[in-house]
């Protein structure tokens, strides 16, 4: 199978190296409009070659859309009208109104809608390794617009990358996404915002950082260019959580406020059952 990724990325490149070296993909091309990923990609061996959308579409038995969501908006359309018989599919963060922007587009069953839960903090084609998406889930949404051929080649591919595939509607993805990954990232990016603030009067504070502070604030280092259309894509949903933390955060802030150790105690047990939802 020849494999055409569009997006050089942490997450498309990733995909690529197992791709290739687990056997699913005879050959990878490589699509991307930022020469410096694409030369990367072409240097570390993660693409066989680089070529302009248009052929990358034409010589590909699979197309993997690795772009931004707003990306993936504007070019997904355009995929889908270059394609014969080829399959295509995103790994886009956010699901609706992707699935929405081509529910009626005449190649709609060869596009499979997913989104492999799995990244870091990193971007770019030096960021990729092998193994990011191993014991992961892949979301496939809105699976019933599919043809059986394209589902069962997406799952293949997933299958291949040694994830756990689950199905969703794509409503239902976007609102566990905000619960379980967006509201992360917020969280992470306003720690930063407040440390950082912090640190303006005292440069020291950063001295007294600990593994806890390093693995709460990771994800602020993502990139704006993936985040800020996720957030826009999904502000419905983002907000609606946004609204629930912000009460949780005041309840904290209440108790400590009232010195009522009775009810911080309450609130960090209530709290610690998040355990035997992650069973780790």
């Amino acid at each position: 199978m020849i494999v055409t990724i569009i997006g050089l990325g942490l997450i498309g490149s990733s995909i690529a190296i197992d791709l290739k070296s687990r056997g699913f993909a005879q050959s990878i091309i490589g699509v991307d409009n930022n020469a410096i990923h694409a030369e990367a990609a072409m240097q570390l061996g993660i693409v066989d070659k680089i070529m302009e959308i248009q052929e990358g579409i034409a010589q590909a038995d699979l197309i993997l859309l690795a772009t931004p969501v707003d990306v993936s908006l504007r070019m997904l359309p355009k995929v889908l009208d270059q394609i014969d018989e080829q399959i295509v599919a995103d790994v886009c963060s956010t699901k609706g109104k992707l699935n929405e922007r081509v529910y009626y587009h005449k190649k709609r069953e060869n596009f499979v809608s997913t989104h492999p839960m799995a990244g870091t903090e990193h971007s770019g084609p030096r960021a990729a390794f092998s193994g990011l998406f191993d014991g992961r889930v892949a979301i496939i949404t809105d699976a019933e617009d599919s043809s059986d051929k394209a589902l069962q080649t997406i799952k293949t591919m997933y299958e291949c990358l040694n994830m756990r595939i689950i199905y969703m509607n794509a409503y239902n993805h976007d609102v566990h996404a905000a619960y379980i990954s967006h509201i992360s990232h917020i969280s992470s990016m306003a720690l930063a915002l407040t440390v950082l603030e912090k640190e303006k009067n005292e440069k020291n504070i950063l001295d007294l950082a600990s593994g806890g502070f390093d693995s709460t604030v990771r994800l602020a280092k993502s990139p704006a260019s993936m985040w800020t259309p996720i957030f826009m894509e999904n502000s419905e949903n983002v907000a609606t959580v946004l609204d629930t933390y912000i009460e949780h955060l005041q309840t904290f802030k209440k108790a400590i406020t009232d010195q009522d150790s009775t009810n911080i105690t309450e609130l960090i047990n209530q709290s610690n059952k998040i355990k035997r939802v992650l069973n780790r």
